[in-house]
C-alpha cells in the first residue's frame, strides 16, 4: 500500500459519517463490520459464476470480477477498522506482522 491508501480510506469513511446524519455510533460500527460480510457474499458469488457453479445461471462472472470483489472485501474491511479505530493503519500493520511471524517465523 502506498501512502494515499489510508488517506483514501478515510475520505470513504468521512463520506460514510456524513450519509450517516444522526445514526447512533454503536449502529454505525455494526452496520460497516456487517457490510464486510455483505461484499465476501459478493466474492462467491462472483466465484460461482467464474466457475459455473449455478447451472442456471452458468459463466456469469470472470476471475477479474472476483478480483473486484476481494478488493471491495478489503477496502470495506479497511473502513471498518478505521471506523473502530482512529489508529487503523498501526493495528493493520501490526496484526500483519504478528501472522507473518505466527506462520512464517516457524519456518526458518
Amino acid at each position: 500500500m502506498d501512502a494515499s491508501t489510508w488517506d483514501n480510506i478515510g475520505r470513504l469513511k468521512s463520506w460514510l459519517d456524513a450519509e450517516a446524519g444522526k445514526r447512533p455510533e454503536t449502529e454505525t460500527r455494526l452496520l460497516r463490520v456487517l457490510k464486510i460480510v455483505e461484499e465476501a457474499g459478493e466474492v462467491a458469488e462472483a466465484v460461482h459464476g467464474a466457475v459455473g457453479g449455478n447451472p442456471r445461471k452458468g459463466a456469469s462472472h470472470t476471475w477479474d470480477d472476483v478480483q473486484k470483489e476481494l478488493a471491495d472485501v478489503i477496502v470495506t474491511a479497511m473502513v471498518a477498522l478505521a471506523t473502530l479505530t482512529p489508529d487503523a493503519q498501526s493495528v493493520l500493520g501490526y496484526r500483519l506482522q504478528h501472522l507473518v511471524d505466527r506462520v512464517l517465523e516457524p519456518q526458518q
